[in-house]
């Protein structure tokens, strides 16, 4: 799901970036200070997203994936970082063989 920016993105005072972003995504602010606005989440019945401030040097990491907001405080330069790729899970039936065979120890 997350949107790519290989290169530095630059917005002026009041601009604003929207981007769908993975659980462990990261945002490096180089300059200036911007704002990130949470994908929207739900506590109880009332939607709520939780915004951010960050200033040049500040790296933030995006717990839950969906749609981020960045909006520039002041002119803004900063680098998106993909979140790292977990490693592939087995396949069930394949995790099913070793358990079967004692290939491998149970972790209840």
């Amino acid at each position: 799901m997350t949107s790519e920016l290989h290169e530095t993105t630059r917005l002026l005072p009041g601009q604003a970036l929207r981007m769908a972003v993975d659980p462990g995504h990261a945002l490096w602010v180089l300059e200036g200070c911007v704002n990130v606005v949470s994908p929207p989440g739900w506590f109880g019945e009332t939607v709520f997203s939780v915004k951010t401030p960050l200033q040049a040097g500040d790296v933030h990491v995006v717990e839950r994936g969906g749609w981020i907001e960045i909006c520039a405080l002041s002119p803004a330069e900063f680098r998106a970082l993909p979140a790292a790729q977990p490693a592939p899970a087995a396949p069930l039936v394949a995790r099913l063989v070793q358990l079967l065979t004692g290939q491998v120890a149970w972790r209840g």
